[in-house]
């Protein structure tokens, strides 16, 4: 009768997200490092291989694992393939190791008659010759196994110690009664700017920065070179799809727009078709090549509105109900039901159109509001796109309450937006942190963060002038490996409604008037922060950020280093965008490889300044309007 239980129990497994519901995610190169409580019955030694393999492939490659303490055991692979992997335990009982701690404890113990426990060590030495697939190998063990049976106990256990019968054994284990952790889990490896990189977003129609006309497609070029100038690495475009005519909105919002209004981009759908098409003014699809802001929105224009009416909410009426945010309307856009009685035949339309975009070099989507749709039909077209495009990336613009930001990136979205925009106070800042990159949320939760976009300038950002725009982009930039900003952000701009964080003249509903070098501008700030970005290996890791004390509320004091510790990057930041700042910070300085009494250089990578600095209490003075924050590179 076969054995129907397991031999060996594996439990308490981590990394895992939702008992094994949902991937964890990687880049190419990192390392998985595994762990998990593997025990069994009686007093019989186990052992552990960490298993892992690229999704639809046959064989598993296998490292072994270690024991760390308390049945803790920990096994480490490095991911190459830019692919689905899946991964799992197999431990069982090592019969060898098990026969050598009995042999070896009896005889220290002065047991004088041994020859059942020889023989049983012989026994289990013949069996790992069968098993040997060197011709050489298993003439040496049966070699061996004859010796255990003959020779005297002082040299079993002599033979019993032996480094070469223990790698031999090592190499042919017993590895039938073998129980293997299920269910089989998964890790999403992405291509290396997934974790790491700097988005810059822009509408091309105002890319020449002129107030009475639109701008094309070849007329962005000087706007991309000027975002590579300064140090980033995603270009990204809201919808370009055609704009409807139907209730066109006007300059901030108008319900009735003025001829030549451009409209906004996210009403897509007009007479000139839907996703799959530009809108006229900016060019033509030849033209087109960036990152794309992926909106389900539909205009009362779109093809689909006459095409599949009933991908519409309808009202009792039987009219198609626009979009609404109460108290905020939307008459220019009709939203979608995903729940709608044909929702196989929508769901199918809608990832085609990403598939279309992917097909023109499209490899990289901002999602606009999917915390609207149902999580899972953002699992089956991410899914689904990336079984044919893998290389793609997808951000998750869900400014929504925390769960739902969750399970949207647990579904599949390689990275996040979060609420840095506000987070403001120090310890605000401390602890949402520190759950970023201390929880269960590292391991699936990527944040990419934002000081502004074209729906949000934040009160900070409109009260504390050119210093906060300095400060909340070099937090960005440093707090996590992801983050972006909207133009005009380098300008400092930050003209808003009143008591709303909504710009004021937003070009979400006109063409705006820009010099793109104005007086004032922080281009070369924001240069000088890609560039240490990028200089600096210890800032392309997220889960190694930390906090540290500084004795002022106003003064933000964290960093990151590298494993090795051979990059350690410090940074110190005035939260007060209006007074000097000074503070005693504490170093760890015990984490370098420092005595506290040693002295040590920091340079602080903004302005080239070095400092002398001793143990672990040291002093920082910050003036916003000079230089409101150091980034420190830790010299030993």
């Amino acid at each position: 009768m076969p054995r129907t239980f397991p031999s060996v129990v594996i439990e308490n497994v981590q990394p895992l997200v939702d008992c094994g519901r949902y991937p964890i995610k990687r880049i190419v190169g990192e390392d998985l490092v595994v762990e998990a409580d593997i025990f069994k019955d009686g007093h019989d030694v186990v052992a552990a291989v960490l298993k892992w393999r690229v999704v639809g492939k046959r064989p598993w490659r296998e490292t072994a694992m270690i024991f760390l303490d308390n049945d803790r055991w920990q096994g480490a692979c490095t991911l190459y393939d830019q692919a689905i992997h899946e991964y799992t335990i197999e431990a069982w009982t090592d019969t060898f190791r098990s026969w050598q701690d009995e042999f070896v404890k009896k005889f220290e113990a002065g047991v004088s008659v041994l020859q059942s426990e020889a023989l049983e060590g012989a026994t289990i030495t013949q069996a790992a010759a069968k098993r040997a697939r060197d011709h050489a190998d298993r003439e040496r063990l049966l070699e061996l196994s004859k010796q255990i049976s003959t020779v005297a106990y002082s040299e079993v256990y002599a033979i019993a110690r032996s480094g070469e019968l223990e790698v031999l054994m090592a190499t042919y284990p017993d590895r039938s009664n073998a129980t293997q952790y299920v269910p089989v889990l998964r890790v999403v490896v992405d291509r290396p700017v997934a974790l790491f990189g700097a988005w810059y977003e822009f509408f091309p129609r105002s890319a020449t920065g002129r107030a009475d006309s639109g701008s094309t497609f070849r007329d962005c070029l000087s706007r991309v070179d000027d975002a590579k100038a300064m140090g980033f690495d995603v270009i990204y475009f809201p919808p370009i799809h055609p704009i409807g005519h139907t209730s066109r909105k006007g300059r901030n919002n108008s319900v009735t727009c003025e001829p030549g209004d451009p409209g906004v981009p996210w009403a897509i759908g007009s007479e000139a078709g839907g996703h799959k098409a530009v809108e006229p003014s900016l060019g033509t699809l030849a033209d087109f090549e960036s990152a794309l802001d992926f909106a389900i929105n539909c205009s009362p224009d779109h093809p689909y509105v006459k095409e599949h009416p009933d991908w519409f909410y309808k009202r009792p009426d039987g009219t198609i109900k626009y979009a609404e945010n109460p108290p905020k309307k939307y008459e220019d856009i009709y939203p979608i039901n995903f729940r709608c009685e044909n929702w196989r035949e929508l769901w199918a339309e809608m990832k085609s159109s990403v598939l279309f975009w992917a097909e023109h070099g499209v490899r990289i989507f901002r999602v606009d509001n999917p915390h609207t749709k149902p999580v899972a039909f953002w699992e089956y077209l991410i899914t689904g796109v990336r079984e044919k495009y893998p290389e793609t990336i997808f951000l998750s613009e869900a400014f929504t309450r925390p769960k739902m930001m969750k399970a949207l990136a647990k579904a599949g979205f390689n990275q996040s937006y979060t609420y840095f925009t506000w987070r403001n106070s120090k310890q605000e800042l401390i602890d949402y942190f520190t759950e970023l990159t201390q929880t269960e949320m590292s391991e699936y939760f990527r944040p990419n963060l934002w000081p502004n976009t074209p729906d949000i300038l934040p009160f900070h950002l409109q009260e504390g002038g050119r210093p906060a725009f300095m400060t909340r982009v070099l937090m960005a930039a440093t707090l996590s490996t992801a983050y972006g900003i909207y133009s005009g952000y380098e300008l400092c701009e930050n003209k808003a409604l009143p008591g709303r964080e909504e710009y004021l003249d937003s070009e979400k509903y006109q063409f705006k008037q820009r010099d793109w070098n104005a007086p004032g501008n922080i281009k070369d700030w924001i240069a000088r922060l890609n560039e240490i970005r990028k200089e600096n290996r210890a800032l392309h890791l997220f889960t190694n950020l930390r906090f540290y004390h500084a004795e002022n509320d106003s003064i933000l004091f964290y960093g990151k280093m590298t494993p090795a510790r051979d990059n350690i990057i410090l940074v110190v930041v005035n939260l007060d965008p209006f007074r000097k700042q000074n503070s005693f910070v504490y170093v760890p300085v015990e984490q370098f490889g420092q005595m506290e009494t040693d002295e040590y250089r920091v340079q602080d990578l903004l302005s080239d300044a070095t400092y002398t600095w001793r143990g672990r209490r040291n002093y920082v003075e910050l003036d916003p309007e000079i230089q409101p924050a150091h980034i420190f590179l830790v010299r030993r």
